[in-house]
């Protein structure tokens, strides 16, 4: 540049160059250096002054030297701007330049950590940029997917989702779309991707390919998957859950063709598997459910669909008119297969079923009505006995009903206290001597009158209402305890579910406090079944109680499950035999006698008393004293009286007569029939009261000699042949030479011809 300055200015100087010519030449080259040295602010001006300087000092004349300070002057002022603004510049581009790296090492971490990966096609929809981590995932590499079409990428078939169908539709039509949903084709496994992306196009509009983005969707899509069967499923047995089973049911009560409208429920619950739990545990009791419903699905197969409600509960329905034949035929063959044994953790398990059927629209015509119906008939075949079926049948929902009046009718009862105590007396067995009294729940009913406890006790236990009425029973029997004399105890029944009250020890202490009684003059009688339960509790429940001071009894002792088990656990101070042992006892051939003395050994070894239960006849009587029998319990003594009555009992005794029949009958039925006897040509009209299979009491013949013959005219097709064995007053009792069946409505069956033939003779000479 110095140069140039030096030989443009000498050739200008020296007339040779036009001095104009010479200053457009010095800008022209200034301008160009300038342009080169662009950015470079110190050498722009550097080479200006240098250029500049050489003309100035061979024109040597002072204004050109103020000109050329004034320029340099200006330039320095101009340069030092431009270095402040060039300094800004930088700054700003190192700025953009560390944004822009900050988001590429972002995106490749993005890309290189599997989060998500990138992907871009040309206009033809063919790629030309895929992130390599997705090109991994397909098993190829980038290099190998560039210019093959994107929807190679997935697994797009006919029977794909609606959200994979769109695919292409958005592809097609140049469309954005987000987070789509689609399966990845990879070989050998299922992945899913979620893909979402964006038409491109130029400044003039033109469409240049999509691009976008995808992140891996197969974890979340499992997820929903696991989601959606647990909630259609049940993850123990696999089988549908209540929620499918209740739709799959709706669907087809809602069918929109009438006659597709028809199906049959069955509701199972299988019988002991509570027992299963409490002895082998929960696990052992999951293993039982799996095991039932796989036998349910092979019994069932393609018949219908079986269903696990919760716990030991199974529904099964099938589909379509199946005949009643055919129903009871399923349900005998499920029965039959839930009842084989069971090998559950080397161990020989049995259980049973039971199976209520409802079938639709003939029992309901909505899911909620089958249900209720098919329930009904379930409870019906436990009570039943279980182990059997049953089918919904109207009178089912009139027992409903009734046992909801009888509920409410006992929430009554707790609360105008319409309750009584009567007692019966414990004897003992050596001199007949009252030991004490057993109290006894009594209700008269408003309108239906005095009902049994066996009626309204199994409604008060499922109602929540036996502890109120279990404690009413506890406080009634020590108050009249104590209005008896000393030596006098009382025995009062503690339901299971009253034994598992944590409040029954301060009860019984309140109650014992109250009347001011010795606390071993009340008697719990406890049956087996509280054994079924916690252990830890029950054992602590029989601490609480023995420290309380009061004695224990084992009722119904022989009619449960491992009997001897818990005399070593529980601290029993008596055994009470079953009526069901003493029933039949002195009948040829028994072999309840053997398993009385068992029982009054096993109890004399513990030192235990033993009170047999049930004793009617005198002959029973004599046999569980010889047995040794400490106690007897029975119509013998007496009934369950009123709190007066026996009283009375106490002030009459001590000791009480034994009043009965020598042996025991057969089961007698009341009924009130005319009939026709004859005896030597006479015929009398007689009015039958009671009526068994060897005999009757007949009423309107007076003082008839014991062993009279008679020919006796039931009906008008059968005539038995009797001897009178009895006569007071107008009444006498008869045996019949060859015992009857008498069916469940008191009425002989009808027998032979040969037995009938007489019959109608009498009725003719009668007539």
């Amino acid at each position: 540049m110095a140069t140039i300055g030096f030989v443009v200015g000498d050739w200008s100087l020296h007339g040779a160059l036009d001095w104009r010519w010479a200053c457009a030449g010095l800008v022209t080259t200034t301008a160009l250096a300038a342009s080169l040295l662009s950015g470079r602010i110190i050498q722009q001006l550097s080479s200006q002054a240098v250029c500049w300087l050489p003309v100035v000092a061979l024109d040597g004349q002072f204004a050109s030297f103020a000109a050329l300070a004034v320029g340099a002057i200006c330039s320095v002022l101009v340069g030092q701007h431009q270095l402040k603004l060039a300094y800004r510049r930088s700054k700003r581009d190192q700025e953009r330049e560390r944004i822009r790296n900050r988001a590429e090492d972002i995106l490749r971490d993005y890309e290189e950590t599997g989060q998500g990966w990138f992907w871009e096609t040309d206009r033809r929809g063919l790629l030309s940029y895929i992130s390599p981590s997705a090109a991994s995932t397909l098993g190829r590499s980038s290099d190998a997917l560039v210019q093959r079409p994107f929807i190679d990428l997935f697994d797009l078939r006919a029977d794909a989702s609606d959200g994979e169908r769109t695919l292409t539709f958005h592809l097609s039509s140049r469309s954005s779309f987000k987070e789509l949903g689609v399966k990845a084709r990879v070989i050998g496994e299922d992945r899913w991707w979620s893909i979402s992306g964006r038409p491109a196009y130029d400044s003039f509009g033109n469409f240049l390919g999509f691009r976008g983005s995808g992140t891996d969707l197969t974890e979340k899509k499992r997820s929903e998957e696991s989601v959606h069967r647990l909630a259609q499923f049940d993850s123990l047995t696999g089988l549908a859950n209540r929620f499918q089973m209740h739709q799959s049911l709706e669907k087809i009560l809602h069918s929109p063709v009438e006659a597709q409208r028809e199906c049959s429920v069955f509701l199972l619950d299988l019988d002991r598997f509570k027992q299963v739990n409490d002895t082998l545990g929960h696990p052992a009791g999951d293993a039982l459910l799996k095991q039932v419903a796989q036998r349910l699905e092979r019994t069932v197969g393609k018949e219908g669909r079986v269903g696990r409600l919760g716990g030991d509960e199974f529904k099964i329905i099938l589909p379509g008119r199946v005949s009643r034949e055919r129903l009871s035929q399923l349900a005998q063959e499920i029965i039959a297969s839930l009842s084989q044994p069971y090998s559950i953790e080397g161990q020989r398990v049995q259980i049973g079923a039971s199976i209520g059927i409802a079938i639709a629209p003939e029992n309901g015509g909505t899911t909620e009505a089958i249900i209720r119906n098919s329930d009904l008939a379930l409870y019906a075949a436990k009570d039943g006995g279980r182990g059997r079926f049953h089918f919904y049948s109207d009178n089912l929902h009139s027992a409903a009903e009734e046992r909801a009046s009888l509920e409410e009718a006992l929430r009554d009862a707790i609360a105008n206290g319409s309750f009584e105590l009567h007692y019966q007396p414990v004897v003992n067995a050596a001199d007949s001597n009252i030991a004490g009294f057993e109290a006894l729940l009594r209700w008269n009913h408003p309108a239906k009158g005095w009902l049994s406890p066996d009626k309204f006790i199994p409604v008060a236990e499922e109602a929540g209402l036996i502890l109120a009425i279990g404690s009413w029973v506890i406080r009634t029997a020590c108050a009249d305890l104590a209005r008896w004399p000393e030596d006098v105890r009382c025995a009062v029944n503690v339901s299971p579910l009253q034994f598992s009250d944590p409040q029954l020890p301060s009860i019984i202490t309140n109650a014992l406090a109250a009347a001011q009684i010795n606390p071993s003059r009340l008697e719990l009688e406890i049956t087996e079944s509280v054994f079924l339960g916690d252990d830890a509790g029950t054992d602590a429940m029989f601490t609480a109680l023995k420290r309380i001071g009061v004695r224990l009894a084992l009722d119904d002792f022989g009619t449960g499950y491992s009997s001897l088990g818990y005399l070593k656990r529980a601290p029993f101070d008596k055994i009470k035999i079953d009526q069901s042992f003493v029933r039949g006892a002195t009948q040829a051939g028994s072999r309840n006698g053997a398993i009385i003395t068992s029982i009054t050994s096993l109890a004399k070894s513990l030192g235990m008393d033993t009170t047999a239960e049930g004793v009617e006849t005198l002959d029973e009587l004599e046999l569980v004293r010889n047995l040794g029998c400490s106690h007897v319990q029975g119509y013998i003594y007496s009934k369950a009286v009123p709190f007066d009555a026996a009283l009375g009992y106490i002030i009459d005794g001590p000791a009480m007569r034994a009043s009965g029949f020598r042996s025991a009958r057969p089961p007698r039925q009341s009924v009130l029939r005319k009939i026709v006897l004859e005896h030597d040509g006479q015929f009398y009209n007689g009015t039958i009261r009671n009526i068994s299979g060897g005999g009757a009491m007949i009423e309107g013949l007076w003082n008839v000699p014991p062993g009279t013959r008679f020919n006796i005219a039931i009906h008008a097709n059968l005539i038995v042949r009797a001897a009178s064995i009895w006569s007071k007053e107008h009444r006498m009792g008869v045996k019949f030479d060859t015992p009857l069946e008498v069916d469940n409505v008191g009425m002989p069956r009808i027998g032979s011809e040969e037995d009938r033939a007489p019959v109608r003779r009498m009725d003719q000479d009668a007539a």
